[in-house]
């Protein structure tokens, strides 16, 4: 999973989708700025203000001024990445485009809802969400190797800082919860696996047979999101970045032209397809195929999980007893204590979320729950893709206050973090700046810009 950048300046246009290619028919497109040897176009502008108005942003400033330059700082920020030989996992963007697709349906109730709202079918939507997300992952990367360790900070710092403050600009600190899960994977029944399994070695006979690539079926029907747009290509990854099932076969494969037996993995069945090897690292192809639950086996298991809740509500269980006993081996752990892994102050996370933490079920849940209530069971999909039925239990909610020391050191902190980081970044950007080649068409030059040094 990629982490959280919530503390580093990212000047990047935000996850979106596109909905200007009906509206740009007429736009005659002309270079407007040019940042080192990367040009940003009219239409680039147009299309990401059109999707932050669509997303409902408020955009402060003129669009015109502010967005060109967000543009030319993603540039230089990517260039960055590039000097210095980032690479973006291609696993690990599969499964945040996987994570985001599925955030997007929870939200708007359903795929067909999802493609209507958001304008473009699910197959474009996750082509672009892959590339954005890809360019995000490379950006905040170049940020981290930029600040290193120049952001340690001592408490004295963070105490300074909040008495310095006045109170009318003290910070907010949101509502935050904990929460317990308990979830239950249905059982997918062995006809199921078996459809697929048959399915799989159908594609490898096809391929075998010279009637199609296995690029083509890749894009026509695995299951995974983030690397079917590319034929099923992962690019270049060593053992150690697949799991391991699938990296025992992978790194067995020698002639480009033979495909793999069937694997199984937690994400579901797939064969696999060489494509290059380079030392120790090579670049593979694969399609994914995910056996669905039937309806009436996660009917039973609905019925299963409430019978469940109501023994925990009954004092017939404690919640921790049935999460160490009743639950999936991922929330097992901790008496299905939840984990935020996206606050990057802790190495090893904090069990407090704020709303948006959560995931997307997961909230829509919690929202209405009062402390120590059970939830009913509601399905939820992991980041794996897989559907699981869950029940939550509202352990602790912190309403939104205003920041003191002794109950906020932690959030102080984040903000104190946040603002060195801030520093360090303008600083590099600054000089990234004075030593680039930056033309602005003279049209779009009258503006208020957050960098000095554009205009040369």
């Amino acid at each position: 999973m990629i982490k959280s950048a919530g503390k580093l300046i990212i000047l990047t246009i935000l996850l979106s989708v596109s909905f200007v290619a009906k509206a740009q028919d007429n736009v005659i497109d002309q270079i407007i700025w040019v940042v080192g040897d990367e040009a940003i176009l009219k239409s680039d502008v147009e299309k990401a203000r059109m999707e932050m108005q669509a997303r409902g942003e408020r955009i402060e400033g003129d669009p015109y001024c502010l967005i060109p330059e967000q543009l030319a700082v993603q540039k230089l920020f990517l260039d960055q990445a590039k000097a210095d030989s980032i690479e973006a996992p291609p696993s690990e963007i599969a499964r945040s485009v996987t994570r985001y697709e599925n955030n997007v349906i929870a939200n708007l109730g359903s795929k067909e809802k999802a493609e209507e709202y958001l304008g473009s079918p699910m197959t474009e939507l996750r082509e672009e969400w892959r590339e954005q997300i890809r360019n995000n992952y490379l950006v905040q990367e170049a940020q981290k190797n930029i600040i290193g360790k120049k952001n340690t900070l001592t408490p004295s710092e963070v105490r300074r800082y909040y008495s310095q403050l006045s109170q009318d600009s003290l910070p907010y600190v949101p509502t935050t919860v904990e929460a317990q899960i308990i979830t239950f994977e249905p059982k997918i029944p062995l006809t199921e696996t078996d459809k697929i399994k048959e399915r799989l070695r159908e594609f490898t006979n096809r391929i075998n047979s010279g009637e199609t690539s296995f690029a083509t079926m890749a894009i026509m029907y695995s299951d995974d999101k983030g690397s079917a747009p590319a034929g099923g290509e992962l690019g270049f990854m060593g053992r150690a970045q697949l799991l391991t099932e699938f990296s025992n076969v992978a790194f067995s494969l020698n002639d480009p032209k033979k495909i793999s037996n069937i694997v199984e993995t937690e994400y579901g069945f797939h064969i696999i397809q060489l494509i290059e090897r380079r030392g120790d690292r090579a670049n593979f192809r694969h399609i994914l195929l995910r056996p669905q639950v039937p309806a009436a086996d996660m009917e039973k298991t609905m019925a299963v999980m409430d019978t469940l809740a109501t023994e925990i509500r009954s004092n017939k269980y404690s919640f921790d007893e049935a999460a160490s006993l009743s639950s999936d081996k991922e929330t097992r752990k901790n008496n299905g204590l939840m984990v935020n892994r996206k606050q990057e102050s802790s190495n090893y996370g904090t069990p407090r979320f704020t709303m948006e933490e959560l995931p997307a079920e997961v909230g829509k849940v919690v929202n209405t729950m009062k402390v120590g209530e059970i939830s009913a069971p509601f399905k939820m999909t992991q980041d794996n893709g897989k559907d699981v039925v869950a029940i939550v239990k509202l352990k602790e909610k912190v309403e939104g206050h205003i920041a003191n020391v002794s109950d906020d050191y932690q959030s102080l902190k984040g903000i104190v973090e946040d603002k060195k980081q801030q520093e360090i970044l303008k600083k590099w950007m600054q000089a990234k700046i004075k030593g680039t080649y930056v033309s602005i068409d003279k049209d779009w030059v009258n503006c208020d810009f957050q960098y000095e040094g554009w205009i040369k």
